[in-house]
């Protein structure tokens, strides 16, 4: 096989070495997606005013608005405290999906960086669930509804970080595979057919990415946030979500 049309799908490459430490291109790129989004942020929020606010500053207001009702809906009212974290990791993570529409790997094309969210969220979850029910009661709940059921029990409570790290970077990985695969697919016709120039990989690996870097990374954003929401809302009682 040429050499041109080789498929070769590897996983994020070593960017440099620092005191022996090596950093990865998922580690660079995610330092340029902060960069982007806290340059956003500096940009919506410049010069606000409490009389007369600017189209700049109704936008950053009805991000934090539609955010504060997506917890208060989801959560409940005395939960909105969470807002700030599910909007950090929502808009991490479709900046960090739609960074591959300027050449650069996705960030949660890297099962590093979704199981790291995937992990805090757990850590949250935990943590609520012992403020809610103290210690003792938070090991209590493995027993019930029936102490046979403890070993599934924990299972189950592993298996949520695990489920919501793969699902993310599933998708998103996906979709890189499928478009490179596609790529010299189609760079293989057009070197079979004798163009010297691969016509037929440059429209359809164009249209497909906007199905795999916005569909699918604003969705997989969507339903890890709300996933987020719903296990952290589930821990405390009915009453506080009201």
């Amino acid at each position: 096989m040429h050499g041109s049309t080789e498929v070769n799908v590897t996983g994020p490459k070593i960017s440099f070495e620092v005191f022996g430490i090596k950093v990865t291109e998922t580690v660079v790129i995610s330092w340029i997606v902060m960069a982007i989004i806290i340059g956003l942020i500096l940009f919506l929020t410049h010069n606000m005013s409490l009389k007369k606010p600017g189209k700049r500053q109704i936008i950053a207001e009805w991000i934090v608005t539609t955010f504060n009702n997506l917890v208060k809906d989801s959560m409940g009212k005395r939960n909105v405290h969470y807002a700030p974290y599910m909007t950090t990791i929502f808009m991490f993570s479709i900046f960090g999906s739609l960074i591959s529409l300027i050449g650069l790997r996705p960030v949660t094309g890297d099962y590093n960086t979704t199981l790291a969210w995937a992990l805090i969220t757990f850590i949250m979850i935990q943590v609520c669930k012992i403020k809610n029910d103290g210690f003792i009661g938070y090991l209590k709940g493995f027993t019930q509804p029936i102490k046979l059921l403890t070993p599934l029990n924990i299972i189950s409570e592993i298996a949520t970080p695990v489920s919501m790290s793969f699902r993310h970077f599933g998708n998103i990985a996906s979709g890189i595979v499928i478009t490179q695969l596609l790529y010299y697919a189609l760079t293989a016709a057009s070197n079979a057919i004798g163009l010297s120039f691969p016509v037929f990989a440059v429209a359809v690996p164009s249209v497909l990415s906007v199905y795999f870097d916005l569909f699918t990374g604003f969705m997989q954003a969507f339903i890890f946030t709300m996933l987020s929401m719903a296990y952290i809302g589930a821990t405390y009682p009915e009453e506080e979500n009201s």
